[in-house]
């Protein structure tokens, strides 16, 4: 790796935290009472809740910057990671997080 490459990653890891610090925090879950229109809701630790298009102002820029343009590059890292010599902790702690989270199979008609 080159200086410049981890520039880069540091930098793209900074910025990531930096978004998610200002964001809505608490743990995003679907919510809502119609499935045609399923709300997202922040749960924080206190057990308060927000939803998260309230607070489109925090979330926006959340939302865009792990937009479905993220998939393929993160889907790349965590394969390599897999096929590499040892798994990278990390990349196991990104993997389970989004085990937890993702559906797995494709979305109900």
């Amino acid at each position: 790796m080159t200086g410049d490459d981890a520039t880069t990653l540091l930098a793209a890891a900074d910025r990531l935290r930096t978004l998610a610090a200002r964001t809505t925090g608490g743990d995003w879950r679907i919510g809502g009472l119609l499935a045609s229109r399923p709300e997202v809701i922040a749960h924080a630790p206190d057990g308060g809740t927000e939803h998260v298009a309230e607070a489109r102002t925090r979330s926006a820029a959340w939302i865009t910057a792990l937009s479905p343009a993220v998939a393929e590059p993160l889907a790349t890292w965590l394969t390599a990671a897999a096929t590499a010599g040892g798994p990278d902790p990390a990349a196991v702690a990104l993997a389970r997080v989004l085990l937890g989270r993702l559906p797995e199979g494709p979305p109900a008609p």
